[in-house]
């Protein structure tokens, strides 16, 4: 018996099509081989995230001092490709990068060293003072007669706690010799630590120094592939940003701390050289130098030289407007085109975010932030 001719092409209709059931078949291949690759990727960015995280870990100690190298590095790499164009050779490879990291260190090492040169004599001026004072007391000093405020009350009380041997030693056995000691112990340990810290430091710049280049094109691959030209723009915003706040921090800094220095010798003021360091580490925060300014000018008042220490009170303000009104901005806003209050509240909330690090940190920030507000708001318009 045989089927009818429409049933036969009704049953030929419903059978599967070789070429769509393998088509179906490479299609569902190439989604399982898609979705293999996608997953691949998650995990390898996974595990490079977890590798990175546990290297920040590891050397979470001596991040400050790999930023500060780099900071010192992006700082002076400008200067260091001059002179490698001017005196180009294959053995400068080694000799250049540790002629620019010996100087370097030299800018800190030199002030530091006299500083505490001048601390060591202080010292033992007064432990020699405070030898004598055990046996004979310490008498009243000329210059509490000139205090202009106070003058016989202080007098007073230095003749009753102070002028007799006795009361001396009295008032020295009140005081905590075991907590001054702790004290002492822990200010050396943060010396000793810090100094480790800033040789760090020195060991990365010479080697970011000796293979710059190189570092320099591994970055723009890294950020090409992950931001594209954005992030190469944002890198070179940081970059300009560090340049300006060097400039005008550091250098500004150390000029007012120049002016100052000399106005204190010419002053007659105690440790002029002192003074002088003092005011320029200061004067790398806005506003901060007029506190060792200040200090200077008490202590002339104290010696009796009222006039020099307005004076000296005068020019230091005056030195201060100057250098954080007009200078300062200039330099570090002027280079990545940042406003006067980005720069002031970079500057100030930097530092107490991240201490010192922050006067780089807290103006780089900022300046990208300044820079992404600038293309939003491009955008929009």
């Amino acid at each position: 018996m045989t089927m009818p001719d429409h049933k036969i092409a009704d049953a030929e209709s419903h059978l599967p099509d070789p070429g769509l059931e393998g088509n179906g078949q490479s299609l569902r291949t190439f989604r399982s081989f898609r979705e293999t690759q996608r997953a691949q990727r998650i995990a390898r960015g996974l595990l490079a995230l977890f590798f990175v995280a546990m290297a920040l870990y590891t050397v979470r100690g001596f991040l400050p001092s790999l930023i500060w190298g780099g900071i010192f590095a992006i700082a002076s790499w400008p200067l260091y490709v001059r002179a490698r164009i001017r005196w180009h050779a294959a053995t400068h490879q080694l000799l250049l990068p540790a002629a620019f990291t010996l100087g370097i260190a030299l800018i800190f090492l030199v002030p530091v060293t006299l500083f505490g040169i001048e601390a060591a004599r202080d010292a033992e001026s007064v432990l020699h003072l405070l030898n004598n004072a055990r046996h004979s007391g310490l008498p009243v000093p000329p210059w509490v007669d000139h205090l202009p405020v106070g003058a016989q009350s202080m007098r007073s009380w230095w003749e009753g706690h102070l002028q007799d041997p006795d009361d001396f030693s009295a008032l020295l056995g009140s005081l905590r010799i075991g907590q001054s000691v702790k004290m002492t112990q822990q200010l050396g340990s943060q010396v000793m630590h810090r100094g480790i810290l800033f040789i760090f430091s020195i060991l990365t710049l010479f080697f970011l120094l000796k293979d710059g280049d190189s570092v320099i094109r591994q970055c723009l691959v890294v950020s090409r592939r992950a931001f594209g030209k954005r992030g190469e723009r944002i890198a070179l915003q940081i970059i300009a940003s560090i340049h300006g706040t060097v400039a005008g921090l550091v250098l500004v800094g150390m000029g007012e701390g120049l002016l100052m220095g000399i106005a204190y010798l010419i002053a007659g003021a105690p440790h002029p050289f002192l003074f002088g360091v003092v005011t320029a580490v200061a004067a790398m925060i806005p506003f901060c130098a007029a506190i060792a300014i200040g200090i200077v000018s008490i202590l002339l008042l104290i010696k009796g030289s009222a006039m020099v220490a307005i004076a000296i009170m005068l020019i230091g303000l005056a030195v201060i407007f100057l250098a954080d009104h007009l200078v300062r901005p200039a330099l570090i806003g002027g280079s990545t085109q940042l406003p006067f209050l980005w720069v002031l509240t970079g500057i100030l909330g930097g530092a107490e975010s991240w201490n010192l690090l922050g006067l780089f940190m807290g103006p780089a920030i900022m300046s990208v932030l300044h820079m992404i507000w600038r293309n939003w708001t491009r955008v929009r318009d």
